[in-house]
């Protein structure tokens, strides 16, 4: 078994892509109407579906989660330091700056403009 698609919802969809290129996915053009997108990068893929379109198919708005998250790995701890500089400096926000884990990772987790999480991390050498 494995994860194949991650979803997220969001109220804006040309803006939650725009968040989520920062974080290095890649997306095909989104049309206006557009209710759902796919990441195009290798490995599972990103799903961004409309608030609209959700409320629709489960009779009830969308509501992010406070403790799931979506984490992407990057190649180096000094990496994660820039990524979070980079969304801070679009006016997104950040929820935990970057630190040494004492899990042995650079961690920090930042929010889409809908408040999902996305936890970044990078394997600390040694």
């Amino acid at each position: 078994m494995e994860i194949s698609a991650v979803g997220v919802t969001a109220t804006d969809l040309a803006r939650a892509v725009s968040s989520y290129s920062l974080l290095g996915f890649s997306f095909p053009p989104v049309d206006d109407g557009e209710e759902h997108v796919e990441s195009t990068n290798a490995g599972a893929r990103l799903m961004i579906d409309s608030a609209e379109l959700i409320t629709g198919l489960l009779g009830e708005p969308p509501r992010p989660g406070n403790t799931s998250a979506l984490a992407v790995l990057l190649p180096a701890p000094g990496q994660v330091d820039g990524l979070v500089n980079r969304v801070a400096a679009a006016g997104h926000t950040v929820v935990t700056a970057a630190f040494d884990a004492p899990w042995g990772q650079r961690y920090a987790t930042v929010a889409d403009p809908d408040g999902h999480r996305v936890d970044l991390y990078a394997l600390l050498p040694g």
